[in-house]
């Protein structure tokens, strides 16, 4: 007889890990009893160096990048140290507190697939994708669907600057991202109930807009492992689960695919995931969110408060489900 084990995204909300749990854990007690990290350095400084990028990273000497002062924040930055130890990554569990695993994950090789409908199809080393590319620093907003929030200070580039790497056809409508697979490295892939390798997209227009990056690093380092090394989507008008890590592969259609989320539960996490305070969540609100590290509970702004940037993307789809 064969037992099949309950997937692990069928949870009440009560079973969610409660931030006050999480920020008494005494490790970081500590580190917020030495003092706290000002929005304004930069590099931000003194966080463990287990929780940091390893300083043999290849693309070590492309950081810290410059900051671009057109991007800043109306709120302090996360310490570096919640933002790189409360992470969701399913390849390697379902728990927050999964960058121990992480650090499994190789990133070196890292070859980055280019395909679909482009001028050329190619695969190209990570380093030498990050010397081509103009790297910089932006403070952005950071929402979950979980209703929780950080500020992070990401490094990486504009995602306009892949596609114009890429070159798409004018026929290509959607720029598909998928994530390494590799059920030795990342025991979540183990889970056979999930539609592996965590596969997301966005629209071209989404791509090519503004705020659309592609994050390679955080807080003036190489991007964390936990975090979504070598390469990761950065989109802060949407929710978390949109923001895929690990990329190994941008594949440029003409179709629209369903997404990781949106093949498990589809009711509740849909293609687009705008922010939204009106808009719940199936199982709980959206009105306001919880800033990780600070025990407060502040109102979700529209559009995560981009919507000066990205409103004009959705003014022609109304109808359809464009806030989770």
């Amino acid at each position: 007889m064969l037992i099949r084990s309950k997937p692990n995204w069928v949870l009440p909300e009560s079973a969610a890990t409660d931030e006050t749990y999480f920020l008494n854990r005494r490790e970081l007690c500590k580190s917020i009893a030495a003092g706290s990290i000002l929005a304004a350095v930069t590099p931000i400084v003194g966080a463990s160096p287990a929780f940091a990028a390893k300083s043999d990273d290849p693309s070590a000497g492309l950081y810290p990048a410059n900051r671009n002062d057109a991007y800043t924040l109306d709120r302090d930055i996360t310490p570096e140290k919640i933002t790189t130890t409360y992470n969701n990554f399913y390849e390697f569990g379902s728990h927050k507190n999964i960058w121990r695993a992480a650090q499994k994950l190789n990133t070196r090789p890292w070859e980055v697939t280019i395909d679909g409908m482009v001028e050329k199809e190619q695969k190209v080393d990570i380093d030498t994708l990050l010397k081509a590319m103009p790297l910089e620093e932006r403070l952005y907003r950071h929402r979950c669907v979980e209703a929780w929030a950080i500020a992070v200070p990401w490094t990486g580039f504009p995602m306009k600057a892949l596609i114009d790497f890429a070159k798409p056809s004018g026929g290509a409508k959607y720029v598909v991202m998928e994530t390494f697979h590799d059920k030795k490295t990342a025991p979540g892939q183990r889970q056979f109930w999930y539609p592996w390798p965590y596969l997301e997209a966005i629209t071209i227009e989404e791509a090519a807009n503004e705020l659309s990056m592609i994050g390679t690093g955080a807080y003036g380092k190489p991007m964390p492992k936990q975090n979504g090394a070598p390469l990761r989507l950065v989109v802060p008008w949407k929710y978390g689960f949109k923001q895929i890590k690990s990329v190994v592969r941008f594949h440029f259609t003409a179709n629209r695919p369903k997404s990781f989320w949106e093949q498990i539960q589809p009711r509740e996490y849909g293609f687009w995931a705008n922010v939204n305070p009106e808009v719940d969540h199936p199982r709980w609100s959206q009105a306001t969110e919880r800033l990780l590290g600070t025990g407060k509970r502040v109102p979700t702004l529209l559009y995560n408060g981009y919507a000066e940037q990205v409103a004009g993307l959705y003014a022609n789809m109304k109808g359809q489900r464009i806030f989770y």
